[in-house]
């Protein structure tokens, strides 16, 4: 019993990390692209191809797993074949046979995909959506195989089992299991929602996911959605030749740097105020707002340490994005998880300061 719930779970655990392949899972190469991969060949040479071929495979693949399990059971067992499939409980034998369904039902589903080259299975049916007329569905498929090849596409990886190409003329979602295809000339893009995680796996630091809907206007075409790292919009939006619609109440980072501007905004707002009479000047930085912001000491930091915080006798000279700017620009890069907590120097005296000690002006 003890052996048995043991594999349950493992068995488990390997079926998710199977269908859902963490990064550690890809790397070595335990996926069905990786195990069938002399089967399905080259994705830059056939790309439409290549798709069609794993996405039968993948199907055949995952539909085994419920029988892969009962046999380990069986394995496990010290009854015959006979006791074990046939003279089990009810709930076991209605197991047994789902378990054997399943893969026979998938099979069937690729042979009736297979039959006339592969013209009904659910990706030659959306190509042939975009065919001229007396045209074959094979006739996109070469073109979209042309444009894949070319070094000037862009592929996008939006997590372990999905991603985004856009080509000169194609924008393609590959799924395990389909293909969403669309043609940029009649396609619509909305970036209709965005998300913000403190905690991503991708991203220390935390990341924020858009969601894109791309609408076409050809019949027999369905839309489809686009979910991927902010950071990643700009590449998608240099791409495609038909702008990008944000609705209204949709605002996101472009960049990291815009996102730590608006933490920074926000740490800046809980600090101190610094009052002055003196007539402020424009920011140095960018020469088109006024400065608004005064280095002054005000954290804790009373470290004899080289890089503790000392005070700064420069006058107001920086508005308060330009001064977020210099300071993400002093970080480590590699590390954004860090530089809120970290220090920077003064762009004038050289003067050591954190985010605490960055204060708004308001004039007397």
């Amino acid at each position: 019993m003890e052996s048995s719930l043991l594999f349950t779970i493992l068995y488990i655990l390997m079926s998710l990390c199977f269908v859902y392949p963490p990064n550690e899972f890809v790397s070595a190469g335990f996926t069905v692209q990786c195990i069938l991969s002399t089967w399905l060949g080259s994705e830059n040479e056939c790309f439409i191809q290549y798709h069609i071929r794993r996405i039968v495979a993948t199907l055949l693949c995952h539909s085994l797993l419920p029988l892969g399990y009962l046999m380990g059971l069986y394995f496990l067992s010290n009854s015959s074949s006979q006791t074990m499939f046939w003279q089990g409980s009810a709930v076991w034998q209605l197991s047994v046979f789902a378990a054997v369904m399943v893969p026979l039902a998938a099979m069937y589903l690729v042979w009736g995909w297979w039959r006339n080259q592969w013209k009904s299975h659910p990706v030659a049916k959306t190509l042939a959506c975009f065919c001229n007329p007396n045209a074959e569905w094979v006739s996109v498929a070469s073109d979209i195989n042309i444009e894949f090849r070319r070094i000037d596409k862009i592929c996008i990886e939006t997590n372990s089992i999905m991603k985004v190409i856009a080509t000169d003329n194609w924008i393609i979602k590959v799924a395990p299991y389909w293909l969403d295809i669309a043609h940029q000339s009649d396609a619509a893009l909305i970036l209709s929602s965005s998300d913000t995680h403190q905690v991503a796996p991708s991203s220390p630091g935390g990341a924020q996911y858009l969601n894109i809907e791309v609408k076409s206007v050809r019949q027999g075409v369905k839309p489809f959605h686009i979910r991927l790292n902010a950071f990643d919009f700009r590449d998608l939006q240099d791409k495609v030749s038909r702008p990008i619609t944000v609705l209204q109440n949709v605002t996101f980072h472009r960049t990291l740097v815009d996102r730590f501007l608006d933490a920074f905004r926000e740490q800046v707002a809980e600090n101190p105020f610094y009052e002055t009479s003196q007539d402020l000047e424009l920011c140095i930085g960018c020469m088109q707002t006024p400065s608004n912001v005064k280095l002054q000491k005000m954290c804790g930091d009373v470290t004899v340490q080289g890089d503790s915080c000392t005070t700064c006798y420069c006058r107001p000279m920086w508005c308060l994005e330009c001064m977020g700017k210099w300071f993400a620009s002093r970080q480590d890069q590699n590390h954004p998880e860090t530089w809120m907590g970290s220090k920077c120097t003064c762009p004038l005296c050289r003067s050591c300061f954190c985010m605490l000690d960055v204060c708004q002006v308001h004039s007397r």
